[in-house]
C-alpha cells in the first residue's frame, strides 16, 4: 500500500475512532515508573486517552510529593452498569466469604484486600450514588445496608479550598460525607453541523435544546434511545424538569418526530453530525467536542469549526464526574492520594488545557514549583471541577465555558423513568407514523390549512393515551384476566397522565409483567393518535380549498 492510500487509511479510521482518537501522534520522555512502584487498582469507564494521562501525571506527582513513582492497574468492564455489577458481584463474594466485622456502632469494616479495587474512577454522581447506597447482606440476626465506597476524609476546610460553595445548578460537586468526590463535570447539550444549521435554518449556531423541535429540521436529528443510553436520558431530564410537565414532553415529542433514527449508542450522534448524516442531536459535551476537534480544519477553533457544541445556557443538566474510594480495597492510602492529586492544579489541568507536545500547548502555565500544567498527548476536551481553576487559567482553557453560570439551577422533578418508557412508545417504536404525522403538521402549516383543523391535530398528536385509551388498548390485546395468575389492569394505570397522577401511575410500572403490558398499550394508543393526525390533515389537503 502506498503513503497516499496509507494516508487516506488512518484518516478514515480516525474519523470513525471517535471519541476519542484525539491526540498527537508525537512522543516525549515520560517519567519511568519503578518496577515496585505501589498500585492502586482502578475500575473505570473512561476512554484509553484519559487512563494514559492521569496514568502518567499522577505517577509524576506521587515522585515529586511522595517520594516514589506510583502505577495504576485499570480493569475496564464496559460501562458504569457493567462497573456496579461487577463491583456488587465481589461485595457479595467478600461479604460470603466472611471478610468483613461488624463495630460496636453497628458499622461494617472490611480489611485492605478484601475487595480487589481501589477506585472507581469516572460516571455519574447517580452511579457513585449507587455506590453508597451499597449492597445488602443478610446476617444471621439483621439486614445490613453495607455501603462499596467508604468517606474520603478529608478535612472540611480542604474540601472548602478546592470546591467552595458545594453546588453546580440543582447538583453538587461532592457527596457531603465524601463517600464520592467529584473532580470533573459533565454536560449534557447539543451539537450540530453549521453547514447544515445554515442551510436549513440559516444560523450559525444553535443556543437551546428547542432548536431540536423546529419542524425544518425534520429528519436531520440524530438521538440516541434513551433506554439503551443513560447519559441521554439525563440531558432529557434535564429538558423535562427544566422546562416543564406541558413544554418538556412537547419539546422532546418534536425533537423526538424530526429524529432521522435512533440508535442504542450514544457516540454515534457526534459522528453522524461530523460527516454530514444529521444536522444536530444530543451528546455528552465530551464526545461533542471531541468529534468537533476530529474534524476541525487548520486554523479553525471551537468558535469557528464545522462542527459546533453547545451546553444551553440555564437549560443543561451539569453533573459533577466524581472518583470514589473503594470499601475493602488493596491499598486505600494511595487511593486516597489519587484523589487529591485529580484535585490539584496539575490533576485539574489535564481535562481542557492543550497537550504540551502541540504549538499551542507550549504556552501552557506552570505551578510555582515548575511543574507545566496540561495533557502530554491527548487533550481531553471536558470540563474541571475547581471553580478557582477557571479563574485563575481561564485565558488557557481550550474550550471558553462556565459551566457554574451555564447549568440549570432547576433540580430534578421526578419524572425521569417516564422518559425511557414513553419516548419508547411514543417515538422509538413509532417512528414511521410519528414522522408522518409530523411531516403532515408541517405541510398543513405551510399550506394554510384552517386553523381549527390544525389546532385539533396538534392536539391529538402531542396528546398521552387517554383513560379510555389504555383500557380498549389493553382488553382489545389481552382480554379480561380470568384466574388466579391472570394480569390484570391496575386502575391507577387507568388515570390521565398528569404529573398529579404521576406517582401512582409509576408505582403499576413496578410490576414487570403489568410495565410489559402497558408498553404495548402505550405504543397502540400514541400510533392511533398518528394515524388521526395524518388521515385527517391528508383529507385537508385534499380538499379544494387548499391550495396546491
Amino acid at each position: 500500500m502506498d503513503r497516499a492510500r496509507i494516508g487516506i487509511a488512518a484518516c478514515f479510521l480516525l474519523i470513525l475512532g471517535m471519541p476519542m482518537l484525539i491526540g498527537r501522534c508525537t512522543h516525549r520522555a515520560e517519567t519511568a515508573i519503578d518496577s515496585d512502584a505501589p498500585v492502586i487498582i482502578v475500575i473505570t469507564p473512561h476512554v484509553g486517552q484519559i487512563r494514559d494521562e492521569f496514568a502518567r501525571a499522577f505517577s509524576e506527582w506521587h515522585l515529586r510529593n511522595h517520594g516514589t513513582t506510583a502505577r495504576i492497574d485499570y480493569r475496564t468492564v464496559g460501562g458504569t452498569s457493567e462497573i456496579i455489577r461487577a463491583l456488587e458481584a465481589r461485595f457479595n463474594a467478600a461479604l460470603a466469604a466472611g471478610k468483613y466485622a461488624i463495630e460496636e456502632d453497628g458499622t461494617v469494616t472490611m480489611q485492605p484486600g478484601a475487595v480487589d479495587f481501589d477506585i472507581m474512577f469516572g460516571g455519574g454522581s447517580y452511579d457513585h450514588g449507587r455506590l453508597k447506597a451499597g449492597v445488602a447482606f443478610q446476617t444471621d440476626d439483621v439486614t445490613l445496608q453495607i455501603p462499596m465506597s467508604i468517606p474520603a476524609g478529608f478535612p472540611q476546610s480542604r474540601l472548602d479550598e478546592w470546591f467552595g460553595d458545594n453546588s453546580v445548578g440543582a447538583g453538587q460537586l461532592y457527596d457531603p460525607e465524601q463517600y464520592w468526590i467529584g473532580n470533573a463535570l459533565s454536560g449534557f447539550g447539543v451539537v450540530y453541523n453549521r453547514d447544515l444549521t445554515r442551510e436549513l435554518l440559516d444560523r450559525n449556531n444553535l443556543i437551546s435544546f428547542r432548536d431540536l423541535a423546529d419542524p425544518r429540521l425534520a429528519g436531520w436529528v440524530a438521538l440516541a434511545d434513551p433506554r439503551q443510553s443513560g447519559s441521554i436520558t439525563t440531558s432529557m431530564d434535564a429538558i423535562l424538569s427544566g422546562f416543564g410537565w406541558d413544554e418538556g414532553w412537547r419539546t422532546l415529542r418534536a425533537a423526538a418526530a424530526n429524529t432521522r433514527y435512533f440508535t442504542n449508542s450514544s457516540t454515534k450522534p457526534p459522528i453522524d453530525v461530523s460527516q454530514g448524516e444529521a444536522a444536530a442531536g444530543l451528546a455528552i459535551d465530551f464526545y461533542g467536542r471531541s468529534q468537533s476537534q476530529v474534524v476541525m480544519r487548520p486554523g479553525e477553533t471551537p468558535e469557528t469549526a464545522r462542527v459546533g457544541y453547545v451546553d444551553p445556557p440555564g437549560e443543561v443538566s451539569i453533573d459533577a464526574d466524581p472518583v470514589s474510594i473503594i470499601r475493602g480495597g488493596p491499598n486505600p492510602e494511595l487511593a486516597r492520594r489519587f484523589v487529591e492529586f485529580t484535585l490539584s492544579d496539575e490533576g485539574q489541568s489535564l481535562w481542557n488545557l492543550h497537550a504540551t507536545n502541540s504549538p499551542n500547548g507550549q504556552s501552557n502555565p506552570s505551578t510555582p514549583e515548575g511543574v507545566q500544567l496540561g495533557p502530554k498527548r491527548f487533550e481531553l476536551r471536558r470540563m474541571p471541577i475547581r471553580r478557582a481553576f477557571y479563574e485563575r487559567y481561564s485565558d488557557y482553557l481550550i474550550d471558553k465555558v462556565d459551566p457554574f453560570a451555564a447549568a440549570s439551577d432547576t433540580p430534578p422533578a421526578g419524572w425521569r423513568s417516564a422518559i425511557g418508557l414513553m419516548m419508547g412508545a411514543f417515538a422509538v417504536d413509532n417512528h414511521h407514523t410519528i414522522r408522518e404525522a409530523w411531516l403532515a403538521l408541517r405541510e398543513a402549516r405551510e399550506r394554510g390549512v384552517d386553523s381549527t383543523v390544525l389546532g385539533e391535530a396538534e392536539a391529538t398528536f402531542f396528546a398521552f393515551p387517554t383513560p379510555e385509551q389504555v383500557q380498549r388498548h389493553w382488553l382489545d390485546r389481552f382480554g379480561e384476566a380470568k384466574g388466579d395468575d391472570a394480569v390484570a389492569l391496575p386502575d391507577d394505570a387507568m388515570l390521565a397522565f398528569t404529573p398529579e397522577n404521576y406517582r401512582a401511575i409509576r408505582n403499576t410500572w413496578r410490576d414487570p409483567a403489568v410495565r410489559s403490558r402497558l408498553e404495548v398499550v402505550y405504543t397502540r394508543a400514541f400510533a392511533e393518535n398518528y394515524r388521526h393526525v395524518t388521515d385527517t390533515l391528508h383529507a385537508a389537503l385534499e380538499a379544494d380549498a387548499i391550495p396546491r
